[in-house]
């Protein structure tokens, strides 16, 4: 079985504020995404608060609820160069190429350190790797092989647990969530969101477009636009 990748367990020493303004980013921003959200997972919440209970104790940290958990998978575009046809057409080709993959299942367990939050890895990486180049290949099939955003290499699938909001050492937090015995738990993925999203209030949050299944028993969208 190959090794965990590196950025799996390797903690950053220090952490910096998260909520600076990528460009062409601000108030307002509208934008496409892929995500993977995780509505009804009651495992995977329950080793997410075992982690924010702890996390809760340390200033700077801006821990995120139940309903804005998210694996960020795959940006599309924001949402003023997008038709609503593209949109419907994106949604037939995820739909398509989705409906190809096998069953996803992943599993999280210890939290890293990354330099802007503290996330869950997606284990192994591989199987959400399956699913994002699936959804490259449709926003390609629909704007154009060169119209798909950021890199297909170097993807890090996580789920974070709280986004850092100052400047610090990462020491005593390190430790702290070291410290917390927990077992690892396996999460289903039965659907990928596509979603308009902003982050207007300091969390990433979103309306969702439609969800689409994974599997040879896909047979549609369910969009709530």
């Amino acid at each position: 079985m190959p090794s965990a990748p590196e950025w799996t367990y390797n903690h950053a020493t220090n952490l910096r504020d998260h909520w600076w303004w990528r460009p062409g980013w601000q108030v307002g921003t509208r934008f496409y995404t892929w995500h993977i959200t995780f509505n009804g997972q009651d495992k995977l919440h329950q080793l997410v608060d075992t982690y924010q209970a702890e996390l809760a104790r340390h200033p700077g940290l801006d821990l995120i609820p139940h309903q804005w958990l998210h694996l960020t998978m795959q940006g599309v575009g924001h949402t003023a160069d997008i038709t609503t046809d593209e949109i419907n057409i994106l949604l037939a080709a995820a739909q398509t190429r989705l409906a190809a993959l096998d069953p996803v299942t992943v599993a999280f367990h210890r939290p890293v350190i990354r330099p802007e939050a503290i996330v869950l890895p997606a284990l192994p990486p591989a199987e959400i790797d399956r699913i994002r180049d699936a959804v490259r290949a449709a926003i390609a099939d629909t704007l154009g092989p060169g119209s798909v955003p950021d890199e297909a290499h170097g993807f890090q699938p996580h789920v974070t647990l709280a986004y850092s909001s100052s400047s610090q050492s990462a020491d005593v937090i390190k430790s702290a969530i070291e410290s917390i015995a927990s077992e690892p738990v396996e999460v289903s993925i039965p659907t990928v969101s596509l979603i308009e999203l902003h982050r207007d209030n300091r969390m990433y949050e979103w309306h969702t477009i439609a969800e689409v299944p994974i599997g040879s028993e896909a047979s549609s969208t369910h969009p709530d636009r």
